[in-house]
């Protein structure tokens, strides 16, 4: 036996028999009305040097292809499930990640587009979940530009509700601006474990 066998057989035998507890879990969640959450979301993301845009979503094709130019990118990983009517007409050369994409392959890719499973207004934070539009998580952390395009309906106010609506099972990956650390003299590096880039958009339904 290995010693973690020999560990996880000690674990097992000092609770073997021990009843169940149900452990009381009173997590602050938000009240219930949403309002101003798209702009505290908004500003949260710009907190984290992040560019964020808020449009209709009849714009967010032409908002996408404006922000493309913009940054030069050309070749963009789409991954299966991101919706066609959010994407350029042209201007883009759209890559597939069937069959799976190398890691060269990402790395020379200019960036990715994504949807996302939840946005957190109170810190910032986009949380993925490799669910339709957002491919598999070596998709969003080698690329060096990200854009990732948020429903208003899928911002929340803070952590516990996000995690109310998330499924633990699922690979998550929790974004809080571009990728950035410090070493022990706080010199700040981007892009060290992530995209260097990080642009949201936030889509709103069409006003009335």
């Amino acid at each position: 036996m290995s010693a973690r066998d020999v560990i996880l057989a000690r674990v097992r035998a000092a609770v073997e028999g021990v009843p169940d507890v149900e452990i009381p879990r009173s997590y602050r969640g938000a009240a219930p009305a949403s309002e101003g959450l798209v702009d505290l979301l908004a500003e949260r993301v710009r907190h984290y040097k992040a560019a964020v845009h808020v449009v209709e979503e009849a714009g967010v094709a032409e908002l996408v292809a404006a922000s493309l130019a913009e940054r030069r990118a050309r070749r963009l990983v789409v991954p299966e499930g991101f919706p066609e009517p959010w994407l350029p007409a042209q201007g883009f050369e759209r890559i597939g990640d069937e069959p799976r994409l190398s890691a060269s392959d990402l790395d020379t890719a200019d960036g990715i587009l994504t949807t996302c499973a939840v946005a957190i207004a109170e810190t910032g934070t986009i949380v993925l979940d490799a669910g339709a539009g957002q491919g598999r998580r070596a998709l969003t952390l080698l690329p060096d530009f990200h854009l990732c395009v948020v429903r208003q309906d899928q911002i929340v106010a803070n952590v516990p509700d996000a995690v109310a609506r998330l499924d633990p099972a699922r690979p998550l990956t929790w974004i809080s601006g571009p990728s950035a650390t410090s070493d022990i003299e706080l010199n700040r590096v981007e892009g060290v474990h992530g995209p260097r880039i990080l642009e949201v958009v936030i889509v709103t339904p069409a006003a009335t």
